[in-house]
């Protein structure tokens, strides 16, 4: 074995206006779960020097589930994505965001579980504090922001379907399940979580009270989003934040879930899920908005908000989803510009406090 160490790869940065440095830069709260909350943080990072995410905790499946089933600890897979996209771009960063995100393979109990799932869940039982132990594991991986759990207790995802049932394709099922969710082939009509009413981390509640920007999504609309917009002090916290709300879309709907939604659609299953909370901005990739008026008119209407509209997806055979339809993966540096786009466009007049 060769004991030269790889050589890194290049890594284009997005330069904001201004100098970013903590305190001279908003405060951004970022809210989500896996891929999509993922996405957002490795953009804002580039444009922040404050920045939390809110992470949904209602994880069922994999290398999650089972330590949680096992342990009875919060899931903590999405935790985790969020904690590596928050590594910097530099060879410390990188190499502790690909450590934590290592899988191991075998024949035995460890298969599949991820070191970084492991090395939280440990902490957690450690220190006995979630919040305390993921700030501690930021420290580790010099994270550019801070990861909270949206709530202290285990969340089930719960989803009324329609068409659940093969040969049923009216009847209503109650799907159990984030990761059932997530593969339904039936319509999703509604989510709820179990317990009802969680209890919110009071440090996330209070984070998106102190924020200058709030940025829901993008990410799995039925089981990352609107998760967040189910407990209760944390949506109260999003109507009633004095902070700019933006509401970023997805660039293309995902099977199961979302099959067949237009961005219209998106956006009137979140305006039930939460009639009162609106947004400043509503971000969607040109590409993936066949209608642009009628957009406009439904974001006005359904969440009181302006359209932004950009090129943010990854561009080549990369970006592409498993089916080979639309890109499905945003571009990092094409994100961060049109979220700094906004910020200065849409925020204070003014230097950031």
């Amino acid at each position: 074995m060769s004991g030269r160490a790889p050589r890194l790869r290049r890594v284009r940065r997005f330069v904001p206006s201004g100098r970013m440095t903590k305190g001279a830069t908003p405060k951004v709260v970022a809210l989500g779960g896996g891929m999509g909350l993922s996405a957002s943080l490795t953009a804002l990072r580039r444009i922040t020097g404050d920045l939390t995410a809110v992470v949904t905790v209602a994880d069922d499946g994999g290398s999650s589930g089972r330590l949680r089933d096992e342990l009875g600890v919060l899931p903590p897979g999405d935790l985790r994505k969020a904690l590596a996209a928050l590594c910097g771009d530099d060879d410390w960063g990188q190499t502790w965001s690909r450590v934590i995100q290592h899988r191991f393979t075998s024949e035995g109990e460890l298969h599949d579980h991820a070191v970084g799932n492991l090395l939280i869940v440990a902490l957690w039982e450690q220190l006995g504090d979630h919040v305390q132990a993921l700030d501690l594991v930021g420290r580790l991986l010099g994270a550019h922001g801070r990861v909270l759990p949206m709530s202290a207790v285990p969340l089930e995802l719960q989803a009324q379907v329609k068409g659940h049932e093969p040969g049923s394709p009216d009847a209503i099922t109650t799907v159990r399940g984030q990761a059932t969710v997530a593969l339904t082939r039936g319509e999703v009509q509604s989510v709820h979580v179990v317990p009802e009413d969680p209890p919110a981390v009071p440090e996330a509640v209070a984070a998106v009270r102190d924020a200058d920007w709030v940025v829901l999504g993008p990410g799995s609309w039925f089981s990352s989003v609107i998760p967040h917009l189910l407990v209760p002090e944390l949506r109260e916290a999003l109507e009633e934040t004095k902070a700019r709300k933006v509401l970023s879309l997805n660039l293309a709907p995902q099977p199961g879930e979302t099959d067949g939604f237009s961005p219209q659609r998106h956006l009137e299953v979140l305006a039930r899920h939460a009639p009162k909370l609106a947004f400043d901005v509503v971000l969607a990739d040109k590409a993936a908005v066949p209608d642009t008026e009628g957009l406009t008119v439904a974001a006005k209407q359904l969440v009181g908000s302006e359209v932004e509209l950009a090129a943010v997806a990854a561009q080549g055979d990369d970006a592409r989803s498993s089916a080979g339809g639309a890109p499905d993966r945003h571009d990092p540096e094409l994100l961060a510009a049109a979220y700094d786009r906004i910020f200065r466009m849409h925020g204070r007049i003014g230097p950031w406090r």
